[in-house]
Protein backbone atom coordinates (compact mmCIF):
# COMPACT_ATOMS: atom_id res chain seq x y z
CA UNK A 1 0.00 0.00 0.00
CA UNK A 2 1.29 3.50 -0.77
CA UNK A 3 1.57 5.76 1.96
CA UNK A 4 2.14 9.91 1.19
CA UNK A 5 4.46 11.43 3.34
CA UNK A 6 4.82 14.55 1.60
CA UNK A 7 2.97 16.72 -1.23
CA UNK A 8 3.28 14.18 -4.48
CA UNK A 9 5.60 11.82 -2.67
CA UNK A 10 4.87 8.54 -1.90
CA UNK A 11 6.58 5.16 -0.34
CA UNK A 12 5.57 1.37 -0.27
CA UNK A 13 7.36 -0.20 2.52
CA UNK A 14 8.59 -4.00 1.87
CA UNK A 15 7.35 -6.49 5.43
CA UNK A 16 10.44 -8.17 5.49
CA UNK A 17 13.96 -6.06 5.10
CA UNK A 18 11.68 -2.78 6.01
CA UNK A 19 12.84 -0.89 2.21
CA UNK A 20 11.31 1.97 1.18
CA UNK A 21 10.02 2.19 -2.15
CA UNK A 22 9.70 5.42 -3.12
CA UNK A 23 7.20 7.44 -5.55
CA UNK A 24 7.44 10.85 -6.62
CA UNK A 25 4.83 11.79 -9.04
CA UNK A 26 5.32 14.07 -12.03
CA UNK A 27 3.80 15.21 -15.17
CA UNK A 28 3.47 12.34 -17.09
CA UNK A 29 4.00 10.07 -14.70
CA UNK A 30 6.27 8.79 -11.25
CA UNK A 31 9.75 8.55 -11.13
CA UNK A 32 10.44 5.27 -8.73
CA UNK A 33 13.37 4.60 -6.59
CA UNK A 34 14.38 1.64 -5.20
CA UNK A 35 11.23 -0.22 -6.18
CA UNK A 36 11.17 -3.31 -3.63
CA UNK A 37 12.51 -6.51 -3.34
CA UNK A 38 9.54 -9.51 -3.32
CA UNK A 39 7.71 -9.83 -6.73
CA UNK A 40 4.27 -9.74 -5.26
CA UNK A 41 5.24 -6.63 -3.58
CA UNK A 42 6.63 -4.83 -6.68
CA UNK A 43 3.18 -6.40 -9.01
CA UNK A 44 0.87 -4.84 -6.03
CA UNK A 45 2.99 -1.26 -6.58
CA UNK A 46 2.53 -1.37 -10.47
CA UNK A 47 -1.12 -2.09 -9.47
CA UNK A 48 -1.27 0.68 -6.83
CA UNK A 49 0.42 3.21 -9.85
CA UNK A 50 -2.18 1.94 -12.19
CA UNK A 51 -5.23 2.61 -10.39
CA UNK A 52 -3.77 6.52 -9.80
CA UNK A 53 -3.27 6.68 -13.51
CA UNK A 54 0.24 7.21 -12.96
CA UNK A 55 2.62 5.26 -15.21
CA UNK A 56 6.03 4.64 -14.35
CA UNK A 57 8.74 7.04 -16.66
CA UNK A 58 11.91 6.81 -14.49
CA UNK A 59 13.79 4.32 -12.03
CA UNK A 60 16.84 5.51 -9.66
CA UNK A 61 18.50 3.30 -8.01
CA UNK A 62 20.26 4.58 -4.97
CA UNK A 63 23.34 1.87 -4.73
CA UNK A 64 24.31 -1.53 -6.19
CA UNK A 65 22.76 -3.39 -3.30
CA UNK A 66 20.72 -6.23 -4.38
CA UNK A 67 17.72 -5.24 -2.75
CA UNK A 68 18.12 -1.53 -4.52
CA UNK A 69 18.12 -3.29 -7.99
CA UNK A 70 15.22 -4.87 -8.98
CA UNK A 71 12.32 -4.71 -11.04
CA UNK A 72 9.53 -6.24 -12.21
CA UNK A 73 7.68 -6.31 -15.38
CA UNK A 74 4.57 -4.82 -14.31
CA UNK A 75 6.41 -1.63 -13.73
CA UNK A 76 7.33 -1.12 -17.41
CA UNK A 77 10.20 -0.18 -19.50
CA UNK A 78 10.91 3.40 -18.39
CA UNK A 79 15.03 4.15 -18.22
CA UNK A 80 15.88 3.14 -15.03
CA UNK A 81 19.43 5.47 -14.29
CA UNK A 82 21.48 5.34 -11.42
CA UNK A 83 25.07 6.83 -11.24
CA UNK A 84 28.27 5.66 -13.49
CA UNK A 85 29.91 3.72 -10.24
CA UNK A 86 26.87 2.42 -9.66
CA UNK A 87 25.72 1.08 -13.05
CA UNK A 88 29.66 -0.02 -13.84
CA UNK A 89 29.34 -2.27 -10.73
CA UNK A 90 26.36 -3.75 -12.00
CA UNK A 91 27.48 -4.37 -15.02
CA UNK A 92 30.88 -5.88 -13.71
CA UNK A 93 28.66 -7.86 -12.21
CA UNK A 94 26.22 -9.15 -14.97
CA UNK A 95 29.25 -10.01 -17.39
CA UNK A 96 29.79 -12.98 -14.90
CA UNK A 97 27.98 -16.16 -16.18
CA UNK A 98 27.20 -17.71 -12.54
CA UNK A 99 26.21 -14.05 -11.33
CA UNK A 100 22.84 -15.14 -10.56
CA UNK A 101 24.27 -17.72 -8.10
CA UNK A 102 26.29 -15.75 -6.88
CA UNK A 103 23.08 -13.05 -6.20
CA UNK A 104 21.11 -15.94 -4.86
CA UNK A 105 23.76 -16.35 -1.96
CA UNK A 106 23.17 -13.29 -0.12
CA UNK A 107 19.27 -13.14 -0.90
CA UNK A 108 17.04 -13.69 2.64
CA UNK A 109 16.50 -17.37 2.43
CA UNK A 110 12.90 -17.19 3.32
CA UNK A 111 11.91 -15.07 0.63
CA UNK A 112 14.31 -15.96 -2.06
CA UNK A 113 12.37 -17.87 -4.57
CA UNK A 114 10.12 -14.89 -4.56
CA UNK A 115 12.41 -12.05 -5.91
CA UNK A 116 13.01 -12.07 -9.20
CA UNK A 117 16.12 -11.35 -11.12
CA UNK A 118 14.88 -11.43 -14.74
CA UNK A 119 15.58 -7.72 -14.79
CA UNK A 120 17.88 -7.59 -12.35
CA UNK A 121 20.60 -4.89 -12.33
CA UNK A 122 19.50 -3.42 -15.32
CA UNK A 123 21.15 0.30 -14.80
CA UNK A 124 22.03 2.96 -17.36
CA UNK A 125 24.37 4.96 -15.64
CA UNK A 126 24.10 9.03 -15.93
CA UNK A 127 27.08 10.83 -17.02
CA UNK A 128 29.88 11.54 -13.88
CA UNK A 129 28.87 14.49 -12.15
CA UNK A 130 25.02 14.82 -13.06
CA UNK A 131 23.40 17.10 -10.62
CA UNK A 132 20.08 16.08 -11.67
CA UNK A 133 18.04 13.02 -12.47
CA UNK A 134 16.57 13.74 -16.06
CA UNK A 135 13.31 13.64 -16.10
CA UNK A 136 9.96 15.59 -16.30
CA UNK A 137 8.79 16.09 -12.70
CA UNK A 138 10.25 17.94 -9.59
CA UNK A 139 14.06 18.46 -9.31
CA UNK A 140 15.89 15.35 -8.15
CA UNK A 141 19.15 16.68 -6.96
CA UNK A 142 21.97 13.46 -6.84
CA UNK A 143 24.27 13.61 -3.75
CA UNK A 144 27.01 11.22 -5.05
CA UNK A 145 29.40 9.60 -1.97
CA UNK A 146 31.63 6.74 -0.82
CA UNK A 147 30.23 5.95 1.58
CA UNK A 148 28.02 2.65 1.48
CA UNK A 149 28.77 1.32 -1.62
CA UNK A 150 30.22 2.34 -5.09
CA UNK A 151 28.40 4.91 -6.41
CA UNK A 152 25.96 5.61 -3.54
CA UNK A 153 23.51 8.57 -4.10
CA UNK A 154 21.36 10.24 -1.56
CA UNK A 155 18.63 11.88 -3.43
CA UNK A 156 17.05 15.24 -2.11
CA UNK A 157 13.01 16.40 -4.06
CA UNK A 158 14.16 19.80 -3.19
CA UNK A 159 10.29 21.33 -4.20
CA UNK A 160 9.15 18.88 -1.28
CA UNK A 161 11.76 18.89 1.13
CA UNK A 162 12.19 15.16 0.69
CA UNK A 163 15.99 13.50 1.41
CA UNK A 164 15.58 10.13 0.05
CA UNK A 165 19.26 8.84 1.95
CA UNK A 166 19.57 5.05 0.15
CA UNK A 167 21.34 3.24 2.30
CA UNK A 168 22.43 5.76 5.38
CA UNK A 169 20.12 7.29 8.14
CA UNK A 170 18.46 4.39 9.38
CA UNK A 171 16.75 4.25 12.46
CA UNK A 172 17.00 0.23 12.51
CA UNK A 173 20.27 -0.38 11.01
CA UNK A 174 23.69 0.47 11.69
CA UNK A 175 26.25 2.72 9.27
CA UNK A 176 27.58 -0.78 7.04
CA UNK A 177 30.63 1.15 5.73
CA UNK A 178 32.15 -0.23 2.32
CA UNK A 179 35.15 -2.19 3.18
CA UNK A 180 36.03 -3.47 -0.26
CA UNK A 181 39.31 -1.70 -2.11
CA UNK A 182 38.53 1.49 -0.53
CA UNK A 183 41.48 3.45 1.00
CA UNK A 184 39.66 5.28 4.06
CA UNK A 185 36.46 3.67 4.51
CA UNK A 186 36.08 5.61 7.68
CA UNK A 187 36.76 9.16 5.98
CA UNK A 188 34.37 8.32 3.61
CA UNK A 189 31.95 7.43 5.53
CA UNK A 190 32.11 10.97 7.37
CA UNK A 191 32.39 13.15 4.39
CA UNK A 192 29.43 11.43 3.20
CA UNK A 193 27.66 12.55 6.30
CA UNK A 194 29.02 16.11 6.13
CA UNK A 195 27.42 16.31 2.37
CA UNK A 196 24.11 15.02 3.87
CA UNK A 197 24.45 17.56 6.82
CA UNK A 198 25.11 20.25 4.36
CA UNK A 199 20.99 19.40 2.88
CA UNK A 200 19.74 19.05 6.00
CA UNK A 201 18.50 22.54 6.89
CA UNK A 202 15.97 21.66 3.65
CA UNK A 203 14.61 18.53 4.65
CA UNK A 204 10.98 18.19 6.09
CA UNK A 205 11.01 14.72 5.29
CA UNK A 206 13.16 11.55 5.46
CA UNK A 207 13.07 8.30 3.33
CA UNK A 208 15.80 5.61 4.60
CA UNK A 209 16.46 2.57 2.79
CA UNK A 210 15.07 0.77 5.67
CA UNK A 211 13.56 1.97 8.59
CA UNK A 212 11.06 4.55 9.64
CA UNK A 213 10.48 7.70 7.73
CA UNK A 214 12.14 10.86 10.10
CA UNK A 215 10.79 14.44 10.08
CA UNK A 216 12.61 17.57 10.22
CA UNK A 217 13.35 17.43 13.96
CA UNK A 218 15.07 13.97 13.38
CA UNK A 219 17.86 14.48 10.35
CA UNK A 220 20.47 15.93 12.25
CA UNK A 221 19.61 13.31 15.57
CA UNK A 222 19.85 10.50 13.10
CA UNK A 223 23.08 12.50 11.19
CA UNK A 224 24.56 12.57 14.86
CA UNK A 225 23.95 8.69 15.91
CA UNK A 226 25.38 7.90 12.34
CA UNK A 227 28.60 9.77 13.04
CA UNK A 228 28.48 8.91 16.67
CA UNK A 229 28.57 4.89 15.52
CA UNK A 230 31.38 5.81 13.20
CA UNK A 231 33.50 7.20 15.42
CA UNK A 232 33.23 4.45 18.02
CA UNK A 233 33.87 1.81 15.01
CA UNK A 234 37.28 4.31 14.17
CA UNK A 235 38.31 3.97 17.58
CA UNK A 236 37.58 0.42 18.02
CA UNK A 237 34.99 1.61 21.35
CA UNK A 238 31.67 0.03 22.33
CA UNK A 239 29.08 2.25 20.74
CA UNK A 240 25.74 3.76 22.39
CA UNK A 241 23.71 2.90 19.67
CA UNK A 242 20.23 1.09 20.20
CA UNK A 243 21.04 -0.58 16.74
CA UNK A 244 23.61 -2.21 18.21
CA UNK A 245 23.76 -5.47 20.40
CA UNK A 246 21.19 -7.38 22.17
CA UNK A 247 18.65 -4.42 22.26
CA UNK A 248 18.82 -4.18 18.54
CA UNK A 249 15.07 -5.23 17.48
CA UNK A 250 16.25 -5.27 13.70
CA UNK A 251 18.66 -7.36 11.23
CA UNK A 252 19.75 -10.18 13.46
CA UNK A 253 18.46 -12.55 12.13
CA UNK A 254 19.74 -11.23 8.18
CA UNK A 255 22.75 -9.39 9.21
CA UNK A 256 23.99 -11.42 12.49
CA UNK A 257 27.30 -9.59 13.86
CA UNK A 258 27.57 -6.74 11.71
CA UNK A 259 28.90 -4.79 14.21
CA UNK A 260 31.70 -7.26 14.89
CA UNK A 261 32.71 -8.18 11.22
CA UNK A 262 33.27 -4.44 10.58
CA UNK A 263 35.32 -4.07 13.95
CA UNK A 264 37.67 -7.33 12.79
CA UNK A 265 37.73 -6.01 9.16
CA UNK A 266 39.24 -2.47 10.29
CA UNK A 267 41.49 -4.03 13.05
CA UNK A 268 43.06 -6.36 9.76
CA UNK A 269 43.31 -3.13 7.65
CA UNK A 270 45.31 -1.37 10.31
CA UNK A 271 47.37 -4.35 11.04
CA UNK A 272 48.15 -5.06 7.44
CA UNK A 273 48.80 -1.02 6.37
CA UNK A 274 49.88 0.09 9.61
CA UNK A 275 47.50 2.69 9.00
CA UNK A 276 43.90 4.24 10.56
CA UNK A 277 41.38 1.82 8.94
Amino acid sequence: MLRQVAEGVLIHQSELLQNNAVVVQGRAGVLLIDPGIQGSEMACLANDLRELGQPVVAGFSTHPDWDHVLWHAELGEAPRYGTARCAAYMRDLLSNPDWKARVAEGLPPEIAEEIPLDLFGLITGLPAGTAQIPWDGPQVRIIEHQAHAPGHAALLIEERGVLVAGDMLSDVLIPMLDLNDTADPIEDYLAALRLLEGAADDVDVLVPGHGSIGRADQVHARIDQDRAYVHALRDAGVPGDPRVGPSATFGKDWLPGMHERQLQHLARRRERDGAPG
